[in-house]
């Protein structure tokens, strides 16, 4: 008799095999990063065009907001594990639905900068709840299918949020703000009804264990430096959300885009939200492709390309002021920032000491911190110094057809140029990383804190001029300088006193064990 072989189980979907938190998480994502980036891709001409605050003062205030979201996770992870997510979501969208509600209805500097920390709080806090739920409701078969919806709900949330924000300002400017605290207050509802805390680890971080993991991560001069030099790119990327608008907004012809879109019979205004939508898009477009091609090759080489294909897209802006052009610069910066980006947390797994590999790439995210205070305040001064005096020129050849002076497209170019410079500045730094500081051994260690302890002392001295400049040298009090020299002297000083008591507790171990041997 012949045996029938039994039939395959059949393969189950993988779109049902995620439990239903996990769709609530990215439901979340979608609609906590819409309300972000879409009240971002406003943000800088908002309070320039509309408040009328100076580029300088924008700068300061998207520093502190920037880096704000970057620092919160540290906190916002350990407080999730111990009081449980679905608590952290509920604070989260509070904070959030306060912070862009009150910053939509206040008009003075220090309360929307008060409104808008309220908002980056909530932010901060939100991030690791659903990167962590993400990875609790996948398994090692679906993690990979699992993270890329993920990344998808961000991007989606990234490109569709602008295009309805562009449409609400045509109203009022408020009813952006008042529709980002609408989004996520209505994300209280899904928090409340149908999240479920997953399964969380039994032993969970103590505050002070926080703290003591970041205080061994700042005093690691070798992973800093390396932070620093990755960092470079990062001020290129927060350039999209401030010198670039403005210089869209003042300097660009963007009727070709308007008519080509009206040719198509759309109604269409190509303005500084856009530039959002257009690396969000482009992400989108090409993140599987780039993903698959880069899949299996070693992570310098791409991070390198990438962050040339950054410095790229700044020197396409550098060379024309083509409205087609410049969505170029924007598309080519947004391919090297999708190749670059996803390696970099491969490299940290190749880079980081090996008995901490965990702890260490928990604050990988230490470039956006550096990258928003100095991109955000190097940007808004240059532009304030150097561009914003042409802009009425501009204005006037713009509105009469004409090609813009030929010493305002001097300036513009080199303005550019000093970002697409800092990209090729950070390859060189990362290429020389790699050849001298990737292995971790105590000779590589004592160079980088030799190095570390001259950049910290840069900032120091650059922070004590800017505080000299701003009280004495000038003819009155220039606050908006006397804060950003007090950035510079806490990156500095706050440096220098974490790496030379990490250096006193280095030698005094070193001591000790020595006694020990003997």
């Amino acid at each position: 008799m012949t045996e029938i072989p039994a039939a395959a189980p059949k393969k189950k979907n993988i779109l049902l095999s995620f439990p239903r938190t996990f769709w609530t998480a990215n439901l979340m994502e979608l609609f906590e990063r819409g309300a972000y980036y879409g009240m971002n891709a406003l943000l800088a001409v908002y309070l320039k065009d509309v408040l009328h605050f100076r580029e300088q003062s924008v700068g300061v205030l998207q520093g502190f907001v920037y880096a704000l979201t970057y620092i919160g996770p540290i906190f916002g992870g350990a407080l999730a594990e111990r009081l449980g997510y679905r608590k952290m979501l509920l604070v989260a969208f509070s904070l959030l639905s306060l912070g862009y509600f009150a910053a939509g209805n206040f008009d003075t500097y220090g309360l929307v900068f008060l409104s808008l920390l309220v908002m980056a709080t909530g932010s901060g806090l939100f991030k690791p709840i659903i990167s962590g739920t993400i990875a609790r409701t996948t398994t090692k078969e679906t993690s990979g299918f699992g993270f890329g919806v993920y990344y998808w709900s961000i991007n989606l949330g990234a490109f569709i949020a602008p295009l309805i924000m562009s449409w609400l300002k045509g109203f009022s400017y408020r009813y952006v703000f008042f529709a980002a605290a609408a989004w996520c207050f209505l994300m209280l509802l899904p928090a409340l009804f149908l999240y479920k805390d997953p399964e969380l680890p039994k032993s969970t971080k103590r505050i002070g264990q926080v703290l003591s993991d970041a205080l061994k991560v700042l005093r690691d001069s070798r992973f800093m430096l390396m932070i620093f030099v990755y960092s470079c790119f990062w001020i290129l990327y927060f350039q999209n959300f401030g010198s670039v608008l403005w210089y869209l907004r003042d300097f660009i012809d963007r009727s070709p885009v308007d008519r080509f879109m009206a040719g198509l019979g759309i109604s269409f205004r190509f303005d500084a939200e856009h530039v959002t939508v257009i690396n969000a898009g482009t992400i989108i477009l090409l993140v599987v492709l780039i993903s698959r091609l880069v899949k299996n090759l070693k992570p310098l080489p791409v991070m390198t390309v990438g962050v040339l294909l950054g410095a790229g897209g700044f020197l396409v802006l550098a060379l024309t002021r083509n409205a087609w052009m410049f969505v170029l610069g924007i598309a080519v910066f947004s391919l090297g920032e999708m190749t670059a980006h996803p390696k970099y947390y491969s490299y940290i797994g190749i880079v980081a000491p090996k008995d901490g590999v965990a702890v260490y790439m928990g604050y990988a995210f230490l470039y956006g911190v550096i990258g928003s205070l100095i991109g955000s305040n190097f940007g808004a001064v240059l532009y304030e110094r150097m561009l914003t005096p042409l802009a009425p020129r501009a204005a006037e050849a713009l509105k009469a057809g004409t090609a813009l002076p030929p010493d305002v497209a001097v300036k513009l170019r080199l303005f550019w140029l000093i970002f697409a410079v800092l990209g090729a500045v950070c390859v060189a730094g990362m290429l020389l990383y790699n050849k001298f500081f990737a292995e971790d051994t105590p000779r590589t260690n004592r160079r980088a804190w030799s190095i570390m302890l001259g950049v910290y002392s840069l900032f120091v001295l650059a922070g004590l001029y800017f505080f000299v400049e701003s009280l004495f040298l000038s003819p009155q009090v220039q606050v908006r300088t006397l804060v950003q020299s007090l950035i510079l002297l806490g990156l500095g000083g706050g440096g220098l006193t974490i790496s030379l008591g990490g250096k006193k507790t280095a030698d005094a171990t070193s001591g000790s064990q020595g006694k020990e041997d003997r």
